[in-house]
């Protein structure tokens, strides 16, 4: 193709001129920061430094609703997780502090288990979640952040929820506070228990 065709071809198909083109991409990385404006992230920047003793401390709190947790069973309770991967992040969690699932007895393992199905539908419920990622991880080197209290996380997931932010911006981006999310779940819970009543 020779260069008249490529530059009319260029002007009337591509939705940049190259002169444009190089320029954009001269400016990457940008000089100057754009603006992403989130404010109900305000409830993470109040926050003291990161505890890592809060699954310990939720376990043993009687004011559930200051610690995000959502029910408690007699050897676990689930609860939101503070610092989530994305909106609706739950985490069931066994009361006794342990770092390793041979440690647990057959009554946690029972009990963990029914609060991941209790907080899928619960999460049906109140986010119209698609889908789940679920798991644990043990070890640091596993990505585990508490390492010596093991949890399963529940990670709700939609049709096309990922996106570039994480990467090329080094940022993830909640749709929805700790709190509003907080008073659904408590919401969501309290009709899924009235419906069983009723049966």
């Amino acid at each position: 193709m020779d260069k008249f065709t490529f530059d009319e071809w260029e002007a009337g198909s591509f939705p940049y001129r190259r002169t444009d083109w190089e320029i954009r991409m001269e400016e990457f990385p940008k000089k100057e920061l754009e603006t992403l404006w989130a404010p109900w992230r305000v409830e993470y920047f109040e926050k003291e430094p990161r505890d890592l003793n809060f699954l310990s401390e939720a376990a043993q709190a009687s004011d559930d609703a200051a610690h995000l947790v959502i029910t408690r069973r007699k050897n676990a309770f689930l609860m939101m997780n503070r610092y989530p991967y994305a909106v609706g992040h739950l985490m069931a969690v066994p009361y006794r502090k342990l770092g390793e699932l041979s440690a647990l007895g057959d009554n946690e393992v029972v009990e963990l288990w029914n609060l991941v199905v209790h907080a899928q539908a619960l999460l049906r419920a109140a986010t119209k979640a698609q889908g789940f990622n679920i798991g644990l991880n043990i070890g640091q080197c596993a990505g585990a952040g508490v390492t010596d209290h093991l949890h399963i996380h529940i990670v709700p997931r939609w049709s096309g929820d990922t996106n570039f932010m994480p990467i090329i911006a080094g940022t993830r981006t909640l749709s929805e506070g700790l709190r509003a999310l907080y008073d659904k779940l408590m919401d969501a819970q309290s009709k899924m228990a009235e419906r069983n009543r009723d049966r």
